[in-house]
């Protein structure tokens, strides 16, 4: 079976379509045009602004016309990973796609699935002559991936809708009513390089293993931290020893958990079993630690050659002590719904830069945006106090539940309706599009559904075959049971 012969067979062949369009974040011209054409080649109404949102409005079929307007919304972009070693250009190449039982996934890269799943049933309700359905815009923003640079520049005119059902969540039976906002903090460290002190021993330490994950969606399960573990080792080595530090580098992505770190240090040469010793005592205690959640992590240390020059030590005291003051993980919990994380911060990554700086990255989410910004201070205080320059982003907002919400209250009964059992109500501890779209028309009824996906933003990322034709059968049953005006 090929992906052509799944059904929903319209929404399978629109997704197709999509994994031949490269369309990673920021590079999105030819997912535009595409939506441009097939808007012409259909005789609908599209508008695109200046940021490359663009929007396509169906009339209502015949009987339908007293309903309130519907934005169906989605992304286009995808985010761009692969597996080492993989011969992939997403800036040319399309995603080769894989069945493997129920699941959809791609050959080592990510398949797009996020949010494309979203955007391929849009497109396929926009084709379709028999869906019954009020008046729709489909709205498919750029660059969610990145910054949400797309909801960020969309015109508080450019939408007429009044109910609106964003596409982008990734649990086939949870219907989600909120979601937290975000921030990035930014700390700098500026060092001077300074000689090679003679007789190290000099040797690298790799933490690898770990799971990483979504620092939303995944921050509440306790997964290790990267930078948090090895900043554990080199501040253990630099209280009792004479640490110097050459390199340092960890994690990746802003909204992401760091999977991996290293750093290359040294120490007087007659303390090399020292730091031996350390590791072999350290790394039995976190591996204890994490045994449930991350029962792969692995420390490696082997020695290396003698560096070209070190971080002066006072920088070195400065940027090992901040890193270890920094929170990491869940800071509060939801009064308002059980499970809900309500704020957390990431200690995403650490990179040192051509010139002659070390940047620390780290994201903050709160469905509270004082607890949001509350939480961005206390990373600031941390790293001020150890002579960082710090910056914060503008951030987005969250998105507020609304239990009495009246499309919620139909999108529950169509669920009943055809499975026989009650959607779950949600809300997330990640970013979604929903918060900003609020923001600028605030009078909008908002519920956000998807299929089931799972490791999004990976190479093994995989949608579940089977979950996306029960969420399209509820798809449409909520279209056309939407209440009249």
């Amino acid at each position: 079976m090929t992906i052509k012969e799944l059904k929903p067979n319209a929404v399978w062949n629109y997704f197709y379509e999509l994994t031949q369009i490269p369309r990673p974040s920021k590079k999105e011209e030819k997912v535009i045009a595409y939506l441009l054409s097939f808007a012409k080649e259909h005789g609908l109404e599209a508008r695109k602004d200046e940021a490359g949102n663009v929007v396509i409005t169906k009339a209502a079929t015949k009987g339908y016309e007293n309903l309130p307007t519907v934005i169906l919304q989605g992304h286009v972009d995808m985010v761009a990973e692969k597996n080492a070693g993989t011969n992939h250009n997403f800036d040319t190449d399309p995603i080769e796609t894989v069945i493997n039982g129920e699941w959809l996934m791609a050959n080592n890269t990510t398949l797009g699935a996020d949010n494309g799943i979203g955007v391929a049933a849009a497109l396929a309700i926009l084709a379709s002559d028999t869906i019954e359905h009020g008046k729709l815009e489909c709205l498919f923003t750029v660059d969610e991936e990145t910054g949400l640079t797309g909801a960020y520049a969309l015109g508080k005119d450019f939408l007429h809708g009044d109910v609106l059902i964003n596409l982008d969540t990734e649990e086939e039976g949870e219907i989600y009513i909120g979601c937290a906002g975000g921030k990035i903090t930014t700390a700098t460290f500026s060092y001077k390089k300074e000689a090679v002190p003679s007789n190290y021993f000099w040797f690298k330490v790799q933490v690898k293993g770990l799971s990483g994950g979504h620092s939303g969606a995944d921050i509440h399960k306790g997964l290790g931290n990267a930078n948090k573990i090895l900043n554990r080792y080199l501040w253990a080595l630099n209280r009792k020893y004479d640490l110097m530090l050459a390199q340092i580098d960890g994690g990746n992505l802003h909204n992401a958990i760091a999977r991996e770190a290293f750093a290359v240090a040294g120490v007087p040469y007659g303390l090399k079993e020292n730091v031996i010793v350390e590791l072999n005592t350290l790394l039995p205690d976190i591996q204890a630690e994490l045994k449930v959640v991350d029962p792969n992590l692995d420390i490696v240390l082997g020695s290396t050659d003698t560096p070209e020059s070190v971080i002066d030590k006072e920088t070195v005291n400065n940027l090992l002590d901040s890193l270890y003051a920094c929170p990491h993980g869940v800071l509060a919990m939801s009064f308002d719904i059980p499970d809900l994380v309500e704020t957390s911060t990431n200690l995403a990554s650490v990179k040192m830069k051509e010139n002659n700086t070390i940047v620390i990255t780290t994201s903050q989410r709160s469905s509270t945006n004082s607890l949001k910004d509350d939480a961005g201070n206390i990373v600031n205080a941390v790293f001020t106090l150890a002579k960082a320059e710090v910056v914060h982003s503008a951030g987005y907002p969250g998105w507020k539940p609304n239990p009495e919400s009246k499309v919620l209250a139909v999108a529950k009964e169509s669920y009943k309706k055809l499975f026989g059992k009650e959607p779950e109500v949600m809300a997330i501890h990640a970013g979604l599009e929903c918060g900003l779209f609020l923001e600028k028309y605030p009078h909008l009824d908002m519920i956000s559904c998807g299929p089931t996906i799972r490791d999004a933003h990976s190479p093994v990322e995989k949608v579940h075959i089977p979950s996306v034709e029960k969420w399209w059968d509820f798809l449409l049953d909520t279209l056309k049971s939407i209440p009249a005006k």
